[in-house]
């Protein structure tokens, strides 16, 4: 089931709310973890058992952690083991076969797949109960006594399949504590809105010229190369901001804060600057757990390259079972380290919208990379960009795309930078129009809900992108 769905909307959202609050104070983690598990199972009901093994297995080791406080030994081992089930289950569902593939490419060997299908969400949750017992490991929270409450954790919907990616000492006082007042419903209704908007009629829409470009490699221009690319990093952007909007906004509704996942990438002036700000969770996440016990960039020039080679080599990985993403994770160690050996003081001598335009050739360039699943297409679209070979510049093709897409193009770029906040909020400072903003505000957003809904309703089946992964 997704979010932006006829039947999430309509029957499955207030049915859980009503339940949701409904439910006595001490009984809504409960009301939670059963509401949670029924919106897993409409997808996917056999891993609500790899679910709760998750949950169950780091539970226990958060509790046997904690109980084996200053005898180190005991309490490292009991760490490794959760980690080792943990990596072990994420690898032998997500990488299996890619690893069986590669063996089979690389030594002529004939091993059959597994063909087993991808858990939904297993990235994250996993990445999340990773976290748990490791934080516990470091004293930074306590174990959870109630697996009620840790279950409820672990699977709750909102976030459960696509992030935010979660840690638990950010909700651990609100697992216990937490008030549902009408202010944070009305902020929770409106984030849901935007997020709902964002990805039904944004990204979905530009995702056709995307689909189009893709589907036609071999017969695309310069011009319409560029044209394809730059609508899927407004589509990849839209849909997973919208999503994580819609999670930030559902947990909102039940009296959770989840941390913010995105912060306009696109105004970024570096390589380094945008992965700041683009999915922030796993850049932290990385951070936290894989760079900074490495060494971090504290250390020397060969070390720091080593330890950005291995946090971008696992972030390509994390991404999916694919060379394509190892590529992107270690294209982006590539910049990023540029950036923190020379190149980042250089840029920083340039106008910044010199320096915003190197980043946004640079992210482009990247998507190719996470758009398209083969080598070989990859440097065909690439090529193609580049005007190599036998590329034509522009076509007429291009020009009816453009002036197909034109008007949609402008609001995603408008939409894409924090403009239309600043107006909004400057406006809001003057009292004469203080009403009238809000009744525009209002007005915008029943349009946004009134305009998704009636596409939702005549439209398909629509899966965020990154439910793959």
């Amino acid at each position: 089931m997704v979010f932006s769905s006829v039947v999430f909307l309509f029957t499955f959202l207030p049915a859980a709310l009503l339940l949701y609050y409904a439910s006595p104070r001490r009984g809504k983690n409960a009301a939670l973890l059963l509401i949670s598990l029924l919106f897993y199972a409409w997808g996917e009901p056999v891993y609500i058992v790899l679910l709760l093994f998750s949950a169950v297995t780091d539970y226990v080791n958060g509790l046997l952690i904690e109980r084996f406080r200053g005898r180190t030994a005991l309490q490292r081992l009991t760490l490794i083991f959760s980690l080792a089930v943990n990596v072990g289950v994420l690898c032998f569902f997500k990488y299996a076969d890619f690893l069986i593939d590669s063996l089979n490419g690389a030594f002529g060997t004939s091993i059959a797949p597994l063909d087993l299908p991808l858990p939904i969400g297993i990235s994250f949750y996993t990445f999340q109960t990773m976290s748990y017992t490791i934080d516990v490991y470091r004293g930074r929270c306590k174990a959870q006594r109630s697996f009620i409450d840790f279950a409820a954790f672990v699977s709750m919907f909102p976030q459960l399949v696509a992030g935010p990616i979660v840690r638990y000492d950010e909700v651990e006082k609100q697992l216990s504590e937490r008030s549902i007042s009408l202010e944070q419903i009305g902020y929770g209704v409106r984030r849901f809105i935007i997020g709902l908007g964002k990805k039904v009629l944004l990204a979905n829409n530009i995702g056709m010229l995307w689909d189009m470009s893709r589907s036609g490699i071999d017969d695309l221009t310069t011009a319409g190369a560029w044209i394809g690319i730059i609508a899927f990093a407004f589509q990849i952007y839209f849909d997973f901001s919208g999503y994580s909007d819609m999670a930030i906004g559902l947990g909102s509704m039940l009296g959770f804060r989840f941390p913010e996942n995105f912060n306009y990438p696109y105004i970024s002036a570096s390589a380094s600057e945008f992965w700041r700000r683009w999915h922030m969770t796993l850049g932290a996440w990385f951070r936290d757990y894989v760079y900074f016990p490495l060494g971090g960039s504290r250390t020397s020039k060969p070390r720091l390259v080593l330890n950005l080679f291995v946090v971008w080599f696992l972030t390509g990985l994390w991404h999916g079972a694919s060379w394509n993403f190892i590529l992107w994770g270690l294209y982006f160690g590539l910049l990023i380290g540029l950036e923190k050996l020379f190149l980042g003081p250089w840029l920083e001598r340039l106008w910044r919208p010199v320096r915003h335009a190197y980043l946004i050739a640079a992210a482009l360039f990247g998507w190719v990379l996470f758009g398209l699943d083969d080598i070989a297409s990859i440097a065909n679209y690439i090529g193609t960009m580049l005007g190599l070979g036998d590329s034509v510049l522009l076509s007429g093709t291009d020009m009816y795309n453009l002036r197909n897409y034109g008007l949609l193009l402008v609001i995603l770029v408008i939409s894409a930078t924090p403009l239309a906040a600043r107006v909004g909020a400057l406006l809001q400072r003057r009292p004469a129009l203080q009403a009238a903003v809000s009744v525009a505000d209002y007005a915008l957003l029943a349009g946004m809900l009134f305009a998704s809904t009636a596409y939702l309703i005549d439209g398909t089946y629509n899966p965020f992108l990154y439910f793959r992964f």
